[in-house]
């Protein structure tokens, strides 16, 4: 399989190690972690390398001061939620003066595994998410089969639309049959999948849990566990909502997003591109789609959405360097300006506002609100983080 370079990852990472000696990349199963891992450990001298998959290397560390403490460089242990009792171990370690040797711990997101580093590393360890490929990491023209596909690197790498659908497939099966259980969900997987895909058909909507437990048959308290685990598992976002004391009634639930798009895609039966032009769920597909490329650059501390129960909207609420930033994501040829983003621009007292589309020309449709390409997003979104660029970029 071809390998894509992730330079910006691998410039966090590095970064990273300069303030801490032990750096924890979290993310789905196989959205490219361990390649990631060997790409940096090349710009090591030295690095060692385990596997808590791989049975000898588990029974390697079973005793985890034995086999760990004579080791020097890189350590990068892959599946690290698989032993807990690790970390208090890796604290001794690091804590040595000087410490010969820094971690690099590769694990599928849990709230367990969180909470496991938080209370053992605290002060020691960066957390450092991870996803699957995004439009920086492409070439042009790769936004339409990224879209389709996923970020899912052998998704998107595959010789086609059909065998990237079959990897997908493949993936939720075995993320429902073994992963869940790993991250310590005991869910039968036919229950799990009938809740994932119900969690698919409401993407991009305010979340119900009452009606998802009624249609499933499941009070509202297992439907809440059961979302928290794909969160955790970081295949479900939940976006929460942003409260104004404006004197509207505002939505108090958050919005439910599949977080990879081809696994969107694999959960409503959506084989082509010419099958997502035709499908219901296509812009609601965009908004989910745009919204993940904007928080890949932005980060997603301070996302919110907000509504306020029909007389307005706004898909994407971002507080940044102390400007207050909206966002609305349309699947449309040329978006204009619309009653509820002037609402939301007056309300909300907006800085400024971004309409992403998936077209090639960005404009303006005031003094501070602007359509943007998504394949000019970046060059956009860091004009406004970084005030030393932002007199350098202009709309046409």
């Amino acid at each position: 399989m071809k390998i894509i370079s992730r330079p910006r990852l691998l410039s966090l990472i590095a970064q990273r190690f300069r303030t801490n000696p032990i750096v924890m990349l979290l993310g789905p199963r196989q959205c490219g972690k361990t390649t990631l891992a060997r790409q940096y450990a090349v710009s090591t001298e030295r690095a060692s390398f385990f596997d808590l998959e791989s049975p000898a290397d588990a029974q390697r560390l079973s005793q985890p001061m034995i086999a760990l403490e004579p080791l020097r460089g890189l350590v990068v242990i892959d599946e690290a939620q698989l032993s807990p009792a690790l970390f208090p171990v890796l604290r001794v370690l690091v804590d040595r003066r000087p410490s010969p040797a820094k971690f690099f711990l590769l694990g599928s997101a849990s709230p367990e595994l969180a909470s496991n580093v938080a209370e053992s590393l605290a002060g020691r360890v960066a957390l450092l998410p991870m996803a699957g490929f995004d439009l920086n990491e492409l070439p042009a023209k790769s936004m339409r089969p990224l879209w389709l596909r996923g970020g899912f690197p052998r998704s998107f790498l595959a010789p086609s639309d059909a065998a990237s659908r079959q990897w997908r497939d493949d993936l939720i099966q075995t993320f429902l049959e073994r992963d869940l259980r790993r991250l310590g969900v005991h869910v039968a997987p036919p229950t799990m999948r009938r809740f994932w895909t119900m969690a698919a058909h409401t993407h991009g909507q305010i979340w119900n849990a009452s009606e998802v437990g009624r249609s499933l048959g499941e009070a509202h308290t297992t439907i809440k566990r059961h979302l928290d685990a794909l969160s955790g598992a970081y295949v479900i976002r939940q976006l929460p909502p942003w409260f104004e004391n404006i004197g509207k009634r505002q939505v108090k639930s958050p919005k439910v997003f599949v977080r990879d798009s081809g696994l969107l895609h694999a959960l409503l039966g959506i084989e082509s591109l010419a099958a997502l032009a035709a499908h219901p769920k296509l812009g609601a597909s965009w908004e989910g789609f745009a919204l993940e490329q904007v928080l890949r650059i932005t980060g997603d501390r301070d996302a919110y959405f907000w509504n306020t129960q029909g007389v307005a909207e706004l898909d994407l609420l971002m507080f940044i360097q102390g400007q207050r930033i909206g966002f609305e994501f349309k699947y449309a040829d040329a978006p204009t300006m619309t009653k509820s983003l002037t609402i939301a621009h007056r309300d909300l007292k907006l800085d400024r506002s971004l309409i992403i589309y998936p077209g090639t020309t960005s404009y303006r449709l005031g003094e501070s609100i602007e359509v943007v390409a998504i394949d000019a997003l970046t060059e956009r979104l860091t004009a406004l983080i970084s005030p030393r660029v932002r007199r350098k970029v202009r709309l046409r």
